[in-house]
């Protein structure tokens, strides 16, 4: 009989992984130092919380700091190619802080929909540190999985379950780093368990930004997408000088409910003349952009209203402009 309760971890780097000179640091540590079995040494009942085997397999090992494309699409394809074998139930994926809200949004929008569970995890401590948070975060992210209710793309760390949609990194050096903000976190796991609050969704709702195989995304040459920002003093000169150098698309992280500082609007304008998308975000760490009362729908000359957070946009853009070169 083929075994359908297997959990497998995919590996790739991060604080989780790093290691310091003395245990005493939390900071000044070097981060993705060690392998996937090392990790799963530190827990040593975490087959019995799979309630299964545990398949794994080191995909990259980098800090994530320095995450780029072909990871992505690296980690995308070795998702699919596990969540299609009849004898694995879920995906835990070990990761940096510093991008996985990006990973996990990036990976929510391509894999296919109705998708086993994917549940990534994370450390702000390196593993060498005396009070290392890696190996329960670990644990915490296999009963997470295996759980009858989760579903799509997850984060599971310091004890609580975030959407890949919602979750956002707060906090640079707490353990309890990310937040949902205003949509709350999906549940909590407490010895093993996960309560649930709200119910997950699965990968790829609300329609996925690359409609087509993973096997199809590129290894490079993606779309050139830049973050740019409105702010006191603004101009619009970086917006000309990345036009002059060809980017393909940008992301406005505007003011409240996405205001536009009035020197910045021309430049924006001269980028939608050339063809250049532009979308617009808040940089508000809450909410999202609220249209007025009787709004008329938006027009190709007009930068487009998103509700998702800057970094998050733009990953969609680029995979929108992918999706679009066929």
């Amino acid at each position: 009989m083929v075994n359908s309760n297997n959990v497998v971890i995919l590996a790739t780097g991060g604080t989780i992984a790093g290691t310091a000179a003395h245990a005493s640091q939390a900071v000044g540590y070097t981060a993705a130092q060690l392998g996937v079995e090392q990790l799963l040494a530190a827990v040593p009942d975490l087959g019995e919380v799979a309630g299964g085997g545990l398949l794994t397999e080191q995909v990259a090992q980098l800090d994530s700091k320095d995450m780029d494309a072909a990871t992505w699409v690296a980690l995308a394809r070795r998702c699919v190619h596990w969540l299609a074998r009849d004898d694995v139930r879920a995906l835990v994926i070990t990761h940096g802080t510093d991008t996985l809200e990006e990973t996990a949004w990036f990976l929510q929008q391509v894999l296919p929909s109705g998708s086993k569970p994917v549940v990534l995890t994370c450390a702000m401590r390196p593993a060498t540190a005396l009070l290392a948070d890696g190996p329960q975060n670990l644990r915490d992210a296999v009963a997470c999985a295996v759980d009858a209710h989760a579903a799509g793309v997850l984060v599971v760390a310091a004890g609580q379950v975030h959407g890949a949609r919602a979750v956002r990194k707060l906090h640079p050096y707490r353990v309890d780093a990310f937040s949902s903000a205003e949509q709350g976190v999906l549940g909590w796991v407490e010895e093993g368990q996960v309560r649930w609050q709200q119910r997950p969704v699965g990968a790829a709702a609300g329609g996925a930004a690359w409609p087509g195989d993973v096997a199809n995304l590129p290894d490079s040459d993606w779309p050139w997408v830049e973050v740019v920002s409105s702010h006191a003093g603004c101009d619009g000169r970086a917006v000309d000088a990345l036009l002059a150098q060809g980017v393909q698309g940008l992301v406005v992280a505007a003011t409240g409910n996405g205001t536009l500082h009035r020197a910045l609007e021309p430049a924006l304008q001269r980028a939608l003349h050339k063809r250049v998308p532009v979308w617009i975000s808040t940089r508000c760490g809450e909410g999202q952009l609220v249209a007025a009362q009787g709004m008329a729908a938006q027009h190709a000359s007009q930068p487009r209203p998103v509700d998702l957070p800057p970094f998050k946009a733009r990953i969609s853009l680029q995979l929108e402009l992918l999706a679009q070169r066929g």
